[in-house]
């Protein structure tokens, strides 16, 4: 039987040559399953990681349901600065867009035309008053003498109708000074309230008349409270706003200006229309709010919450949460083993930037806040806990 031990020469030679064929076989299934990117020493296809999200819980609370309206602000005392006497503006006493306070001069209008007519109607009183006072004697003579039978009663009665006719025009006298020195001090136009003066519309050397369709000379609006107005459709009307009024409560109601992302001034209901608009379906409110800083203007657009009915519990989520799926809104819950699932919401009214959901979420419960778009139902994801008032966008 011939020798078959890998001991023998030959054999093991022979074992040799094959053991480095078969390695320069594997160095190059090796290298070329390196160069398309297979690891060779990989048993199975590995499972991808995790995502990572930033999950916070379902927020809990009271809250008072508020209504969003759209409004424009209005000066409480808005007046057209007019001349109530004719003649030449002579001076302008303050600078466009100043705030002025009751009472502090505006304009002049030439006044020597006016103090004249004084001097003239005080010239005419002192005539009068020395007529007066000459008749009445008069009178008081003829009665004597009609006593003892001196005079006719014809020449009595004459004098009476002189002393009376004295008197008015001692009267018209009276009225015709008053009336002068009126004209004179409208030659000072003064404002009749505290507030921001707009421009003059006209200039020194003019001539200005009397009349309410004669261009205002400037307009003068108040400051130190404002109003917004603003439309409440009926619905709301019936439910928050006329039920508070028929108890004698106030309708919380708060401002927040074009540029602001919180209505943070507070207000209260000022006053509501006495009657509903049928084309509209809507009821006129006003707001009263403070402003003793001046900024808010006349005609400033106004966003307006308006809170009713009593505190109830509610449920809120920040809204960066919510997802859209064709006509319907969901979020994705995340269960105790981090599995996301899919969950549809019907959301109300915000709240404090917060969301309110009305149904489809509990207290409690956790969601992803950020990081929604890098996860499907189904997934398992690796959770971040963050406040829900402080999640971050993606």
């Amino acid at each position: 039987m011939p020798n078959t031990s890998p001991r023998h020469p030959a054999l093991r030679s022979r074992y040799t040559a094959a053991a480095a064929v078969f390695a320069v076989i594997a160095i190059a299934v090796a290298g070329t399953l390196a160069a398309i990117g297979v690891d060779a020493n990989a048993d199975a296809p590995q499972t991808p990681p995790a995502a990572a999200v930033d999950v916070a819980e379902v927020v809990a609370r009271q809250i008072v349901d508020w209504q969003q309206y759209s409004g424009r602000l209005e000066a409480v005392d808005k007046v057209d600065i007019r001349p109530l006497v004719s003649g030449t503006l002579t001076a302008v006493h303050f600078k466009d867009g100043a705030l002025v306070k009751k009472g502090d001069p505006l304009f002049t209008i030439d006044p020597r035309p006016y103090a004249a007519e004084v001097a003239r109607a005080q010239a005419q009183l002192t005539g009068a008053e020395a007529r007066a006072s000459y008749t009445a004697t008069d009178l008081a003579r003829g009665e004597r003498l009609l006593a003892d039978n001196a005079i006719a009663r014809r020449d009595y009665e004459e004098k009476q109708n002189a002393a009376r006719e004295a008197a008015a025009n001692l009267q018209a006298a009276q009225a015709a000074l008053r009336t002068a020195k009126l004209n004179l001090d409208y030659t000072q136009i003064t404002a009749p309230v505290s507030g921001r003066i707009s421009r003059a519309e006209v200039t020194v050397g003019n001539i200005v008349s009397v009349g309410s369709t004669t261009p205002p000379l400037s307009t003068l609006v108040s400051v130190a409270k404002i109003y917004a107005a603003f439309d409440v459709d009926e619905q709301s009307f019936l439910k928050y706003v006329n039920p508070a009024r028929s108890k004698g409560e106030q309708v919380p109601v708060y401002l927040g200006l074009a540029n602001e992302d919180s209505a943070s001034r507070e207000g209260k209901v000022g006053s509501i229309d006495n009657r509903l608009d049928t084309s509209s379906g809507t009821i006129r409110v006003r707001a009263v709010f403070d402003n003793a800083d001046g900024q808010l203007i006349p005609g400033l657009y106004a966003r307006i919450r308006l809170g009713g009915g009593t505190p109830h519990p509610a449920v809120l989520i920040d809204e960066k949460a919510v997802g859209t799926d064709q006509d319907k809104r969901f979020v994705l819950v995340l269960d105790k083993d981090n599995h996301a699932a899919y969950r549809e919401v019907h959301l109300g009214s915000t709240q404090d930037g917060l969301r309110v959901v009305e149904s489809g979420l509990k207290s409690g419960e956790r969601i992803v806040v950020n990081g929604l778009q890098r996860i499907r139902p189904g997934d398992t994801v690796n959770p971040t806990v963050v406040p829900m008032t402080k999640a971050k966008q993606a």
